[in-house]
């Protein structure tokens, strides 16, 4: 579930400065931080400090950006490289014993950043307003994830996502993605998206028509299941969120940093 809670942007705020590799040794104390009994950050030094962070400016059109000088770009740089060199070395290992190598990516704020609607909602959240925003699909991209989902596939690594989006808002996430390069086995195969109308039989556990139970994180490690029950090695999932990561299914995790909303 999605949290407008403030001071759950706290907690991921504690967490950006390790940016971070996920599973591979990185601490999770991030996730632990939100219920804190000590009084919590100002507010308002909390939003300056994500602006610096992120080194938010509205362009000409008055949509916010992030700076490509940026802290966080910085951030996204360290573990690109990282994951880069992590996926080539993992698609030569699976050619050699003959394994299926597939890596997994979240859509939002891991592929698509989602910071003007964050700013212009004082880092709150209605999901009348956010289905508007997606539906503009015209989100920029996170720094270097796109070139990332491109360098996977000439790698041979087949490319899936796993994302919080609803079936309703399939096109305008393929239409997005594809604006920023992302144009990736964007079909209904290998882009999973939550349907509660209809949830696939692999998530019957929590899921049935109409009667949608699933937690963030038995959904999406409930697709990562499936998608190696197809017969491929998740070699890496990438996402903002610990929830995106959590359940197993996945050899290694990137953790991206993402101190504007939380998500449990």
């Amino acid at each position: 579930m999605r949290k407008s809670l403030r001071a759950a942007a706290v907690a991921a705020a504690c967490a950006v400065a390790g940016g971070a590799l996920y599973g591979a040794g990185a601490a999770t104390a991030g996730q632990s931080t939100a219920n804190s009994t000590h009084e919590p950050y100002n507010i308002g030094l909390l939003t300056k400090d994500i602006d610096t962070y992120y080194g938010t400016t509205p362009d000409g059109n008055g949509v916010y950006q992030a700076s490509p000088d940026s802290p966080y770009a910085k951030d996204l740089a360290r573990i690109d490289a990282d994951a880069k060199r992590y996926i080539d070395k993992a698609a030569r290992q699976a050619g050699h014993k003959g394994h299926k190598p597939a890596v997994v990516f979240d859509i939002d704020d891991t592929l698509l950043l989602s910071l003007d609607y964050e700013k212009k909602n004082n880092y709150g959240y209605s999901s009348a307003t956010w289905a508007a925003y997606v539906n503009q699909a015209d989100r920029p991209e996170v720094f270097g994830s796109p070139e990332l989902v491109r360098y996977a596939a000439s790698k041979g690594v087949t490319v899936f996502y796993n994302s919080g989006l609803s079936e309703a808002q399939r096109s305008a996430a393929v239409e997005n993605l594809k604006k920023v390069g992302a144009d990736v086995n964007l079909d209904a195969d290998h882009m999973f998206l939550k349907d509660t109308a209809n949830p696939p039989a692999y998530l019957s556990g929590c899921a049935a028509p109409g009667a949608w139970k699933c937690t963030t994180v038995q959904y999406k490690s409930g697709t990562r299941k499936h998608i190696e029950d197809l017969g491929y090695d998740i070699v890496a999932n990438f996402g903002d969120q610990y929830s995106d990561l959590d359940g197993g299914y996945a050899d290694r995790t990137y953790k991206l940093p993402n101190p504007t909303y939380f998500v449990g």
